[in-house]
This record gives C-alpha cells, structure tokens and sequence, in this order.
C-alpha cells in the first residue's frame, strides 16, 4: 500500500512524543538541559558523518570528493527561495496557531511550543531516510525504510518531547504532509531520480541536519527551515540537463 510507511511514521511520532511528554514531568530542568545538550551533538554527528559520506569517496587510498559545487549551488538557492517564501517564518505561525488551537496557555510557554515543533520538524523532514523512504514508498511501493524510520522518529520524539515540549508532537503533521508529498511525486520524477541524484539530494540534507545541531546546540542560528528548498535543487538540476 502506497503511503502506509508515512502513516506508520505520523503515528510513532505521535506515540513517542506521548511518551516524552510523560517523561518530562519526571525530570528535572537541570537534566532536561542536559539532555538537549547531548542530543544537539548527536545532531551533529549524524549530519556531518552523512555529509562526509556522501561528498567524500577513498579509492586506492586517495581521497576524491564529490558534488561539492553542487551543494553549494544547491544551498545558495535553496536560500534564496526559502528567503523569499519566508519558510521559517510560516512554519513558526503554524506552530502558534497550533498553539493558541489546541494548548493551554498552562501547558507550555510559546518560545518552548515553537522550538520543539520546527526543530522536530526539520530533524524528521530533511534526513536521508526521509527522501530516500518517500521515493522508494511512491516509486515501488516499498515502505521498509519508512518503518525504520518511524522506530527511530519515534525513540527521538519521546527524547525531544521530554526536553522541548508538546510542539513536538504537532511536527507529525509536517512529517505526513512532507513525506505524503514526496511519495506522490516520485511517481511522477521517478525517471529523474537516478542514484547520483539521491546521493545529492541527502548531501544537502545531511548540511541541514549538521546545521540543526548548531542551532540546538546555540553555537549559531541558523534559519534551517529557509534552506529546505536546497534539497530538490539537485533534481531540478538534472532535469534541465536531460532537457537541454
């Protein structure tokens, strides 16, 4: 069944969050802080080893790297576009209608409900397993790396959750309406989707997810959301090649 594995994943994010918002009352805020601490380096580390991955190859010892040009012309657009469409922007009036729709004020403070909704949102949106799932659910109808997924959306939900709050949970509706998106339009780009493509496409989003950990981390804040754009940039790049 096309779109189950985004359904699966909508609903683990739901559960593990549930599950975290139990776990917040327990802990205290030291620890809380802590744990945000951990989880923005792991961020981090999962970014940067995915970027690594896919800019660098080691063949008979020497390294070469890979699509690097690419990714730069791919964020710099992405930039531009996210900038002119105000992404971020949109997605933090979406977090406080949300807010003001469906949460005490007692419950959680804005700033709080916010951080939580767009940063679970980007870290379960722009991964490699995110574009490369949906693809593969819409092009073959195989939701496999989907159902990974969501056991570990779901694990990283109830973590957020306890640290971040209730937002958290409101990111599932990103999750379904991105995941669901990418699932319907690979049947239409799927020619287009070659490996070489895939491998870009998860480059940048890698950037993103390392770009992410910055933020969580408050090393530097970075308007992630407005850069999303750059994702698809690589697709649309080999299209006008094979038009051309």
């Amino acid at each position: 069944m096309v779109g189950l594995g985004t359904i699966v994943n909508v609903g683990a994010i739901i559960a593990g969050g549930a599950a975290g918002l139990v776990l917040k009352k327990i802990l205290s805020q030291r620890v809380t802080d802590t744990v945000m601490q951990a989880v923005g380096l792991a961020v981090m580390i999962i970014g940067l080893s995915g970027a690594l991955g896919s800019a660098f190859t080691v063949d008979g010892g020497k390294i070469s790297t890979n699509y690097i040009f690419l990714m730069i012309v791919s964020l710099a657009i992405g930039a531009l576009i996210g900038e002119l469409i105000g992404i971020e922007k949109k997605l933090d009036s979406f977090a406080n209608f949300c807010e003001k729709k469906f949460v005490k004020p007692s419950e959680t403070s804005a700033s709080t409900f916010a951080q939580g909704f767009v940063t679970a949102t980007l870290v379960f949106c722009v991964g490699s397993m995110a574009i490369v799932g949906s693809l593969e659910d819409g092009i073959h109808g195989n939701s496999d790396i989907l159902f990974a997924k969501s056991i570990l959306d779901g694990i990283t939900a109830m973590i957020f959750a306890s640290t971040m709050g209730v937002g958290v949970l409101f990111s599932a509706v990103m999750v379904g309406v991105y995941e669901g998106a990418l699932t319907l339009l690979s049947m239409f780009i799927a020619p287009y989707l070659t490996d070489t493509v895939v491998t870009q496409m998860s480059l940048v989003g890698s950037v993103l997810i390392m770009s992410i950990g910055f933020n969580m981390l408050k090393i530097a804040k970075i308007k992630v959301g407005n850069l999303l754009p750059a994702i698809f940039i690589p697709v649309i790049y080999y299209i006008i090649q094979v038009v051309i």
